[in-house]
């Protein structure tokens, strides 16, 4: 980067003229900086007050940074929230106009009223099922689909749903009906009414316009129709909007998200100046050429999604691949070499083991534990309903009075409430002790941008923090579903549990768009690590369980041929044997040797006629379909089929690279030319 801090693809997105502007911004190229940077430049030169600003992104994490990074930039005053919390803002001021009355209460759960409606339709009302109708009604509203017409919608989108369609709606109208007679709102009504009340109300929509002139939106990609129904209502006929995402990103489509409103920006504004940022800053040259390899494979990629990243950094170590027999022996392995690596001087809190359910986490929690290694759940309990926060909170209110300099105020503040020197012992106090520490570190951070700062202006920041749910980072191994670290970053990630079945997840399997969004959740969690990457799965579930169980199909072509792809690694906790070489009996190396099961160096006892029989019916189904032959079939495969000659449908599925779907679609015509030969 230049003195500015930018590279000329951020820069030429900063100074872009007032309009629309859309940046296309890969994993780790500094889209939050150019974003502010753009917002600043802005404000610096006139176009637009900070008030006049209105930049939503989709978590209050994000939301809280982008304020935190504007005020180090000189700039206050910039409205920075989610959609949720803009709507509820924008709602309550307009509700006595546009409604009247007393205002309607937010309803912070669906499922009691839910499970109200499904028990007066003899429908499931036990936890699961509640749970699965309040997601379809969250779905629906998201995209825009009434319960009149959700049965038609969910059969022109060939939708898993979890019931008779007909039901599902039933339940759907009868929750709307007893939330209304209940004068009570869901988050997703304060972006219906929010939308209505500018679309219906010309004097609303004339005070709010006045009031903002510029929107900035981040993760464009996950945007829902609703959402974008909220933004065209607040833009009305103006164009001054800048975009930021990443179609490679799209993780949330099961929720209505989709990124054809980022992809289709430059036709709806054809005078919108659209940049690629694709210099990725993040991750060490290794890290991006896993990422970009893997994402490159996805199927169906249009061209506003072909971002493809070029390293910034150093490099630095190749991404370790490694087979557990079960999932307890990977657990203990990673939580050892996680131990290892703080004895080495790694901090904690730059270490992240991700997962792709929620339900992994135990394992690694009671792993963590055992090896003495502090850890944080993301998505656990709020940091700012903690009780020792909560304490915390409520003595520096009592000495807001103080004068003295902010961080010793707070430190000495905080000392009769367990703020000690050093750590405590015990994994429960050091958990308090560290929440106290971090509040302290907040205080740096707010002397840092405001030096003159004092105890009751950093009991307003706290509140505003606690209000916008956005709390400050706690040291420890961060545990978390790859969802729930969208947006996050470390210096080392353990990907783990890549094993086909969980990821991709099983009842993706037969879906083509399901399978390509579980490969862009792998491609977010290989783009959050810095410096070093891990991955790792395993092949039974329990110890002394059969190890039937494959790694994850996004894996092959990851792992390089040179890489004792289906070592154990027993120095951290496993064991097991390798596939041997049914020619020679040596260790197989490689995707391709594993595929045949031989060496590639050995002889091949390939049936050279049935292997042109399947090379020319791979062809036919390549040009039927329109896509390239090696999506039917690698060679390394069709050369595999042709040397083992499977006889059914479990042989055939058991050659690497054919995975359910593809026995369903292929298994029969494949199975008849074998036994042709």
């Amino acid at each position: 980067m230049r003195d500015s801090g930018l590279d000329d693809e951020q820069r030429a997105a900063v100074t872009a003229p007032r309009g629309p502007v859309c940046v296309l911004a890969g994993a780790g190229t500094g889209k939050t900086r150019t974003i502010t940077r753009r917002i600043a430049h802005l404000v610096s030169t006139g176009h637009v007050a900070p008030g006049q600003v209105l930049a939503v992104t989709f978590t209050a994490r994000a939301a809280g940074e982008m304020r935190t990074r504007l005020r180090g930039l000189g700039v206050s005053g910039v409205q920075a929230r989610t959609f949720h919390a803009a709507s509820l803002r924008q709602l309550r001021y307009f509700w006595p106009r546009v409604v009247g009355g007393d205002q309607w209460q937010l309803l912070e759960g669906k499922l009691r009223i839910v499970g109200q409606a499904a028990a007066r339709l003899k429908a499931g009302t036990d936890a699961a099922s509640l749970r699965d109708f309040a997601g379809e009604i969250e779905w629906a509203k998201a995209c825009l689909i009434t319960p009149d017409d959700y049965p038609a919608e969910v059969a022109r989108r060939s939708r898993d749903i979890p019931g008779p369609a007909e039901q599902v709606a039933a339940v759907y109208a009868g929750y709307e009906a007893l939330k209304n007679r209940a004068e009570m709102l869901d988050f997703d009504d304060l972006l219906l009414h929010t939308a209505a009340a500018l679309e219906n109300h010309p004097g609303v929509a004339e005070e709010f316009r006045d009031r903002y002139r510029c929107f900035v939106v981040d993760e464009y990609q996950d945007v829902t129709a609703l959402q974008q129904r909220v933004l065209d209502a607040w833009l009305g006929e103006r164009d001054d909007l800048t975009v930021v995402g990443d179609a490679n990103q799209t993780i949330y489509t099961f929720a209505g998200a989709t990124p054809k409103h980022l992809l289709d920006f430059p036709r709806r504004f054809p005078e919108a100046v659209v940049v690629r940022l694709e210099r990725d800053y993040r991750s060490t040259p290794q890290v991006v050429s896993c990422a970009n390899t893997l994402i490159g494979a996805a199927r169906g990629r249009v061209a506003g999604s072909r971002l493809a990243l070029v390293g910034q950094l150093p490099p630095g170590p190749e991404p370790d691949f490694t087979e557990y027999d079960d999932e307890p022996a990977e657990a203990a392995a990673v939580a050892e070499r996680i131990r290892r690596l703080i004895d080495d001087g790694e901090s904690a809190g730059e270490i992240a083991v991700l997962f792709r359910i929620n339900a992994q986490s135990q394992a690694y929690e009671q792993a963590l534990t055992e090896a003495g290694v502090p850890f944080q759940v993301r998505g656990g309990e709020r940091f700012f309903s903690r009780p020792e926060v909560r304490r915390a909170m409520s003595v520096l209110r009592m000495a807001s009075g103080r004068t003295d300099p902010l961080v010793d105020a707070v430190r000495e503040v905080l000392a009769p409430v367990g703020l000690t020197h050093e750590p405590p012992g015990g994994a429960a106090q050091r958990a308090q002790w560290e929440s106290l520490l971090a509040i302290v570190e907040l205080a740096e951070q707010l002397v840092a941008d405001e030096p003159d700062a004092d105890v009751r202006r950093f009991c307003a920041e706290l509140d505003v923090r606690a209000d916008a749910a956005h709390p400050p980072a706690v040291q420890g191994v961060t545990l978390a579903s790859l969802h729930a670290a969208k947006g996050l970053e470390w210096d080392v990630v353990f990907l783990v549990g890549l094993a086909d079945g969980t990821l991709p997840i099983q009842h993706a399997d037969g879906d083509d768009a399901a399978i390509e969004e579980e490969r862009r959740l792998l491609y977010v969690g290989v783009t959050r690590a810095r410096r070093r990457l891990a991955l790792s799965w395993a092949l039974s579930r329990q110890p002394g369980g059969a190890r039937k169980r494959r790694r994850s199909r996004f894996l092959y072509g990851l792992i390089p041929d040179s890489h004792p792809a289906s070592r154990i690694a027993a120095s951290s906790g496993g064991g097991g044997t390798k596939p041997k070489c049914r020619v020679c009996g040596s260790p197989l190396l490689g995707v391709d040797a594993l595929k045949m099961r031989r060496c590639t160096d050995c002889p091949s006892d390939v049936d050279t006629e049935l292997l042109d029989r399947l090379r020319g019916w791979r062809a036919e189904e390549a040009r039927e379909q329109q896509v390239p032959a090696y999506v039917v079939f690698t060679d390394a495969t069709l050369t595999a089929i042709a040397e083992h000659r499977p006889a059914d449908s479990a042989a055939l599925v058991s050659i690497p690279g054919i995975g359910a779907r593809k026995l369903d679609r292929y298994g029969p015509a494949v199975l008849a030319l074998v036994s042709d030969a």
